[in-house]
């Protein structure tokens, strides 16, 4: 059974391990989110995101399967996109540090999240859901398409794990 639940400030460790793991089994795959242990996504990050009841987490088999933060802060080069949803700040969630462990792939648990993300826009009365990949990441990039997310655009952006690199920027319309 799998289910998608807020995590708790308890439960820091837990999901500080589970993005260690994704991490270290996707280093050297040929798809991977780019992001590096202790610099993205930071602990003080998660610790915080899980304080705000942000931070969602997808169980299967009783272990954490899958990850996401959503919240309505965008990445500032965000405004250079031409989005198709004309919508103010206040208007808009993001999906952040969205991760499904290796180990649970192939069994429907990235579109069941990404589904779940949409809805709690819906629900929240928002206009749009928007996130942004690493350029190349394509599983990532079929993933959202698969689940009605569009293409709005490429920026190079600059996080701290990944430095400046291209990203492609996906929209959700509510």
């Amino acid at each position: 059974m799998f289910t998608i639940r807020i995590g708790s400030v308890e439960e820091l460790e837990k999901v500080k391990a589970f993005y260690d793991s994704l991490i270290e089994e996707v280093q050297n795959a040929e798809y991977n989110p780019g992001w590096k242990k202790d610099i993205y996504p930071r602990e003080e990050m998660l610790k915080e995101a899980l304080e705000k009841k942000e931070l969602y987490i997808g169980e299967a088999e009783g272990k954490i399967a899958a990850c996401m933060i959503l919240n309505l802060v965008c990445n500032e080069r965000y405004q250079e996109i031409s989005w198709k949803t004309q919508a103010g700040p206040g208007e808009v969630m993001a999906v952040h540090t969205f991760g499904v462990h290796p180990g649970f792939s192939g069994r429907g648990i990235g579109t069941r999240m990404m589904e779940e993300a949409v809805k709690i826009a819906e629900d929240m009365g928002l206009k749009a859901l928007r996130l942004d990949v690493l350029e190349g990441n394509l599983p990532a990039e079929r993933l959202y398409e698969k689940v009605g997310f569009q293409y709005a655009g490429s920026l190079n952006i600059f996080y701290e794990d990944t430095g400046w690199a291209d990203f492609n920027l996906y929209e959700y319309e509510i």
